[in-house]
């Protein structure tokens, strides 16, 4: 058993392995081993911030606060007040085809979560959305900080069958990005090649436009390939690093936020055999 509190209650982590004379429910049982009230500690499991790993199992978040217990499970709580308190952001539905969905993920919002909790999180919204009658598997990702058109499966199986066409490529991904600097002319297409982390990586661009007066350019960008930060690595390495990237590039602070959107996806539907296309709601794509 590890118990750790601090002197304000804003961080406690409890690990236990439950024991035949522990309370039979996790919340009296998380209760007995803190301090912190039944309230705090029902608004930790709703959140995601305790966990139960039944032997021959995987840990799972554990939100019913009735949920009984057995002895030799392990239950454990990681509780940040900060993180608790979050609001999350919310996403806006694009298009649901039953079998999966897609949504609209604003910048700022994290795909999924981390021990401390996960409410703050795609993955949560949506099952929230769905009032928990769906199940939800991410199938691709996309950095905190840019927004986007992102798909979510609801099965296992349907995961499987969507993941299969992001890692065979089968899947057209297109983006609309705001660099510094005037790349080329409007109308201009190209590709960068450069290997990124030893891997052939490629990144087609067209320009939409060129704004002389803030010295940007705005694109359309497809890539191929799905690197690590692949379209902010590119972009950077050429000397047109996107707008607002906190990591990449130089003198390209943007008030607004990175300008980078994963603006299109399209690929052809595994079961109706179709070809499907989604796009960001208007408004949402730089250029």
């Amino acid at each position: 058993m590890r118990v750790a509190e601090d002197a304000e209650r804003t961080t406690v982590t409890v690990e236990h392995k439950v024991r035949a004379d522990d309370p039979p429910r996790a919340l009296q049982c998380l209760a007995r081993l803190t301090t912190l009230s039944n309230q705090r500690l029902k608004d930790a499991m709703n959140k995601g911030a305790v966990w139960l790993t039944r032997r021959g199992r995987r840990p799972q978040r554990l939100r019913r606060v009735t949920a009984e217990l057995i002895p030799g499970d392990r239950i454990a709580l990681y509780y940040d007040a900060a993180v608790l308190a979050m609001q999350p952001l919310k996403p806006t539905p694009v298009a649901d085809f039953r079998r999966y969905s897609a949504w609209f993920k604003p910048a700022g919002l994290l795909v999924d979560g981390s021990r401390y909790g996960d409410h703050c999180t795609l993955e949560r919204q949506v099952e929230q959305y769905f009032g928990g009658n769906r199940q939800v598997f991410l199938v691709h990702r996309l950095d905190r900080e840019a927004a986007g058109v992102m798909l979510v499966a609801h099965s296992s199986q349907a995961a499987a069958r969507l993941g299969a066409l992001f890692h065979d490529r089968k899947v057209g991904k297109y983006y609309r990005i705001e660099v510094r600097g005037r790349l080329a002319p409007a109308g201009a297409t190209g590709r960068i090649d450069e290997p990124l982390d030893g891997k052939a990586s490629h990144t087609d661009y067209t320009v939409l436009a060129v704004d002389a007066d803030r010295d940007v350019s705005r694109l359309e960008v497809r890539i191929h390939t799905g690197r690590y930060h692949q379209i902010r690595r590119h972009f950077a390495a050429i000397g047109h690093p996107v707008m607002g990237d906190p990591r990449y590039g130089e003198c390209n602070a943007d008030p607004r936020g990175m300008q980078l959107v994963a603006s299109r996806l399209s690929f052809v539907c595994p079961w109706s055999g179709q070809a499907v296309a989604v796009s960001a709601p208007a408004g949402q794509s730089p250029g």
